[in-house]
């Protein structure tokens, strides 16, 4: 054993928080600690850490259980290695517990090296077009906050419009356009929501939708799973314009050196197929069975006003448009009004702000350069121990698998910080690992650690189990707070 690997064994773990307990925050820990346990001895740090998760909702893993739709199949696999991540002795879970509120930064970086900001977002980018402050305008935060069960979100949503339009051209358009396409009956047999979100959809009203994307098939930005799940949605017939698939060589091209694009694009020319042999036996859903739903899918169409009369959606107004090649879009002042009785937005989330720390508005990003916070966006310097990643360092993009790569950028910056300090990132005043739990029974705050998240799930396994259901969701805080406490 080298000296430096003796010397290091003498000194204390490190300390960090993480601000976040959604994929973010929890791959961040997770590599945090592979990656120490890797490059300690090379660095000349501690070879532990310890490290605590604070999350302000009840309950763990943000995006996962409140961001992305129920009927994802895949969802289950990431929520259960997140919470195998969180069974790990230097790994605590700090839940009801909120940073700016409960906790500030000065009293976190009294007890803490460094903190590592991890927030997903719950703002939707406003939409800036005549007419969005109708009555049936909704964004999709607010919306996706209800059918996930988002402890502080609507409990009911009006599903009275009978023909809807979506905006966007990303994963979360398609999610809302399909849940408000979906079968409750289905629905609920293949997903955790809560009752109140079936009696919900089972009320939806919606016969007919419209998918507005504002640039072409190459340019769409739908994951080819997406794009899955929309085919196969029982009782809805898909249709779309088949002048939109009408490429040129040149996007094609463009299109194929791109591995995700071209499957993306090869995926939309299957359901070009289906949609026309959905037409042609009679109108049908993927089984062939009868359709009493239409699912129209527009590319080249951005929506340019929402039009109303005393206050309320009328219709939409849309204009076609151009995508070359290098994916510019043209305007052509060809315009289409379409009527409906509700408009749902997904144009982009606004990453949240964290007290004391700068906010980039044009990026919506923490301010930041390489992860590392700065004390301004514009000439901004670095401030030491502080860090972003996720959506908080790039913004709302990328897929949560991106989390991982950002996660191994933004650690391994942390740990070459932490080698070039003389104290070998020990930087924290207190560094008792009790001394957070004091701070926050002095103000009168019951934390829910991993243990008490554990007795939430149960519940809910429970719950879902006398249903013939592998899970059903609890929505309300209060109830979360009392099962987690053992009350």
């Amino acid at each position: 054993m080298t000296e430096t690997n003796t010397s290091n064994e003498s000194l204390r773990p490190l300390r960090i928080a993480v601000i976040g307990s959604g994929p973010a925050g929890v791959y961040s820990s997770d590599i945090l600690l592979k990656q120490l346990a890797k490059r300690a001895g090379e660095l000349g740090l501690p070879a532990e850490a310890r490290i605590d998760l604070f999350e302000k909702l009840p309950v763990p893993f943000g995006l996962v259980r409140y961001g992305v739709a129920p009927d994802h199949p895949s969802i289950k696999f990431i929520a259960g290695a997140l919470e195998k991540t969180l069974d790990n002795p230097n790994i605590h879970l700090y839940c009801d517990v909120e940073f700016g509120k409960d906790v500030t930064l000065d009293e976190l970086l009294e007890r803490y090296d460094a903190v590592l900001f991890a927030t997903g977002a719950v703002k939707d980018k406003p939409l800036n077009l005549p007419g969005a402050d109708l009555d049936g305008v909704y964004g999709a935060a607010k919306f996706v906050e209800w059918y996930d069960g988002y402890p502080t979100g609507a409990r009911t949503w009006p599903l009275t419009a009978e023909t809807v339009a979506v905006i966007g051209g990303g994963n979360v358009a398609m999610d809302v356009a399909r849940e408000l396409m979906r079968n409750a009956d289905d629905l609920a047999a293949k997903t955790d929501i809560p009752d109140n979100v079936y009696d919900g959809i089972k009320a939806n009203k919606a016969k007919v939708l419209h998918l507005f994307i504002r640039r072409g098939v190459a340019q769409a930005k739908f994951s080819v799973q997406e794009l899955r799940e929309m085919e196969k949605l029982p009782g809805v017939q898909l249709i779309i314009n088949e002048d939109d698939f009408d490429l040129d060589d040149e996007t094609i091209e463009v299109a194929g050196k791109d591995k995700l694009t071209r499957q993306m694009v090869e995926e939309l020319f299957t359901i070009r197929e289906m949609a026309e042999d959905m037409e042609d036996d009679g109108d049908v859903d993927y089984e062939g069975n009868p359709a009493d739903r239409k699912y129209y899918v527009h590319f080249n169409s951005a929506p340019t006003e929402i039009l109303g009369e005393d206050g309320k959606v009328t219709a939409i107004r849309v204009e076609r448009t151009e995508t070359g090649a290098d994916g510019k879009m043209h305007r052509t002042g060809e315009f289409e009004d379409y009527p409906v009785e509700a408009v749902y937005h997904a144009i982009g989330y606004k990453p949240a702000s964290a007290p004391g720390i700068a906010y980039d508005e044009k990026r919506t990003t923490l301010a930041n350069k390489d992860g590392r916070i700065l004390t301004a966006v514009e000439g901004g310097e670095v401030r030491p121990r502080l860090y972003s990643t996720g959506w908080a360092k790039r913004g709302p993009v990328g897929l949560i698998g991106s989390t991982k790569s950002d996660a191994l950028f933004i650690v391994n910056n942390m740990l070459e910080d932490f080698a070039a300090t003389p104290e070998h990132g020990l930087l924290a005043p207190d560094a008792d690992p009790e001394s957070i739990d004091r701070l926050l029974a002095e103000k009168g705050i019951k934390p829910i650690d991993f243990a008490g998240w554990k007795r939430v799930d149960a519940y809910e396994r429970a719950e879902g189990a006398k249903r013939g259901r592998e899970h059903v969701k609890v929505v309300e805080p209060e109830q979360m707070r009392a099962l987690a406490h053992g009350e």
